[in-house]
């Protein structure tokens, strides 16, 4: 005899009526989303932010700075999204680059939250704060076995693409009058440094201490050349992918269609590590205690051995305690998840930040108008991609595959720059190489930068 117990669901029961499971969801849970908030909710906030900025009743902490650039950063991001075309080369990061500081610029950005701006990247150390958490999170979460087998072969097309970049634009700016080191350090350096998080946002910090300066000096021109770059690097990446849909090999080993190496080797293709769906609560507070150790090392040994920057000592520290092994498995995979979630939160919050603290319009349109800065631009871009594509070819992988990743993946932002870069290019499985490539090469980039930056102080 059944009872109501075993009885099974027909269909109809087991599946609710989806109109009326939506009529069950509150009203201000629906509709789409903006910074993770639904719309309803972010308006609510946005409006309360903007009459709090407007009456002068916006405090000044480290609080109010994530409401204001993380609602800034969550609204611009979700308008770039929109534009079908454009959001592939790089629209929701240009827009949170630069519409705050025009707004700025033209006085419809309340002054009120612009000061709070500042106060939270120069006060309270937003800057620092991620900067530090993408070094560690990016060296940490690196596998070991990447660094020692695949490093090895995938450095040489990586450095000597750095290298031969970073002299031949160098070389370029002083025979345009630009100046070498000027070239190197305002131009190649933060296109090649894989990001804007590792690139122009610290490196204005270097040369302002180099310098004597500030860093808002620097950076609108750095940050102008990184976008600028993007740009380029999505349109080569089609034009790679358009090559070899005609099916032609300009040369042997020229295009692999996809594949890396031109010879077969299982210790090469190494995965960089699974995606990451969740950690614990206690597991992205000890990545970020760990960050926080690094820093102040970093710091420690920048005041006791000041010939490197703090970032630069970080990095270092980072590489020897990952190749040495001084950490056990379950804290890196802690130290890569908080680095992973900060990123995906406060990377468009972080450009906002940057846009309103340290972009003046006024350097920008100096910047852009200038045909020297634009060739240095372009220069860097088809350098890194053919001299990574010549180098790589040497080393048995294919000129095109390796034109891309490391030479424009490098160019490009990063993250976002990253996936336009390889879509554009139909290589989207070669990711795991973009990762190594933004980790090692942005790590180097701002190595070598710490130790250049000094001679910003130098007439040449």
């Amino acid at each position: 005899m059944s009872t109501s117990h075993d009885r099974t669901p027909a269909p109809s029961e087991a599946r609710p009526d989806r109109a009326a499971t939506e009529r069950q969801v509150p009203f201000l849970l629906r509709g789409p989303r903006l910074a993770g908030l639904p719309a309803a909710v972010f308006l609510i906030g946005a409006g309360v932010v903007l009459a709090a900025a407007l009456t002068g009743n916006l405090p000044n902490s480290l609080l109010s700075g994530f409401a204001v650039t993380m609602l800034c950063g969550g609204l611009l991001m979700a308008a770039g999204h929109q534009v079908p075309v454009l959001r592939d080369y790089g629209l929701p990061t240009i827009l949170c680059t630069f519409i705050p500081a025009i707004l700025l610029f033209f006085g419809l950005f309340p002054q009120t939250a612009a000061t709070v701006v500042s106060s939270f990247v120069e006060d309270s150390g937003f800057l620092d704060f991620l900067v530090i958490t993408i070094i560690a999170g990016s060296i940490l979460g690196m596998p070991r076995a990447l660094l020692l087998k695949a490093g090895p072969r995938f450095a040489v097309p990586l450095l000597g693409c750095l290298v031969l970049t970073f002299l031949l634009v160098g070389a370029l700016g002083a025979a345009l009058g630009f100046g070498f080191v000027p070239g190197i350090l305002l131009v190649a350096a933060p296109i090649m440094a894989g990001g804007l998080g590792i690139g122009a946002v610290p490196m204005s910090q270097m040369y302002a201490g180099a310098s004597g300066g500030n860093a808002d000096a620097f950076m609108g021109q750095l940050m102008s050349a990184v976008v600028i770059a993007n740009i380029l690097c999505i349109v080569i990446a089609g034009i790679y992918n358009g090559l070899g849909r005609r099916g032609k090999q300009l040369f042997v080993g020229f295009n692999g269609n996809g594949q890396l190496m031109r010879i077969q080797r299982r210790d090469i293709q190494i995965d960089t590590g699974s995606a990451r769906s969740g950690a614990t609560f206690v597991a992205l507070g000890q990545g970020l205690l760990i960050a926080g150790l690094l820093f102040v090392f970093g710091q420690l040994l920048g005041g006791l051995v000041p010939v490197l920057h703090p970032y630069a000592w970080t990095i270092i520290a980072a590489a020897a305690v990952k190749i040495a092994g001084l950490l056990p498995g379950q804290l890196e995979e802690s130290s890569t998840c908080w680095g992973e979630m900060a990123t995906a939160l406060f990377v468009p919050a972080l450009l906002v930040a940057v846009s309103v603290t340290y972009i003046d319009i006024g350097d920008v349109l100096a910047a852009v108008s200038s045909p020297k800065f634009l060739v240095l631009t372009a220069a860097t871009v088809i350098i890194a991609t053919l001299t990574s594509g010549l180098l790589g070819w040497l080393v048995k992988f294919y000129f095109v595959e390796a034109a891309i990743t490391p030479g424009l993946v490098m160019a490009d932002t990063g993250g976002s720059g990253d996936v336009s870069v390889l879509s554009a290019a139909n290589r989207m499985h070669l990711m795991p190489f973009a990762a190594l490539t933004n980790r090692l090469g942005g790590a180097v980039v701002l190595f070598i930068t710490s130790l250049i930056a000094p001679l910003l102080a130098v007439p040449l």
